[in-house]
């Protein structure tokens, strides 16, 4: 299903900010090296990760799924000099393409790879540990998982951004697991009395929740 007219899709991308050279090559190399390139954040989604954290005054950022490393490189340009993002995947061929690409930007000094399933990274997180803004990106079933398992670290006024949460309109008469593993994130993240939140239609669907 394609949620959004391809014309207007196309009118959204010319009108938002270009990324840096950096980021078309690793789109070029992703889409070369890739089975699932469409997982990858283009120019529009990247363009508002990085916003969100400018605006929220993130200084720690939480990734879950890092795939090639776009959308950490876009939201490492927002932290300060001294910011920290921790990006979790568990796929070494993608993690390794990221890692070229982080080694190549002035920003990639302030991401930390940790490769493994993410919610054992999670469980292995300090006591004391705080993040400003987590983006989940990974595989849609376990999203509620990944909800509940960082909430805790979430500062207060944080955010917690969710990708896919349109899941291509399949949210709308949900079938397979991931289908009903993202209908089931949407659900309890908007009963959630704990946040306020709001599910916005950019590219394939991205709630916003923010921590009361």
């Amino acid at each position: 299903m394609q949620l959004i007219d391809e014309a207007i899709d196309r009118y959204t991308h010319d009108h938002t900010k270009p990324p840096s050279a950096l980021f078309e090559e690793l789109r070029e190399v992703t889409h070369a090296k890739m089975k699932s390139p469409g997982m990858q954040v283009g120019r529009v989604e990247g363009a508002l990760l990085r916003m969100l954290v400018a605006i929220s005054g993130a200084s720690r950022v939480l990734e879950i799924g890092t795939f090639t490393g776009y959308s950490a490189l876009a939201m490492a340009e927002a932290l300060p000099y001294d910011g920290k993002l921790i990006t979790c995947d568990r796929d070494p061929e993608a993690t390794t393409i990221a890692k070229e690409f982080f080694a190549r930007s002035p920003h990639g000094k302030k991401i930390e790879v940790r490769l493994g399933d993410a919610l054992e990274t999670v469980k292995k997180l300090r006591e004391d540990d705080a993040f400003d803004l987590v983006f989940i990106d990974a595989d849609k079933a376990r999203y509620v998982d990944y909800y509940d398992a960082v909430f805790p670290y979430v500062t207060q006024g944080g955010l917690i951004v969710g990708d896919n949460t349109l899941w291509s309109g399949k949210v709308l008469d949900p079938k397979s697991e991931d289908d009903h593993g993202i209908c089931r994130y949407n659900d309890h993240v908007t009963k959630d009395p704990r946040v306020d939140n709001v599910l916005l239609s950019v590219r394939d669907g991205i709630l916003v929740a923010r921590k009361l």
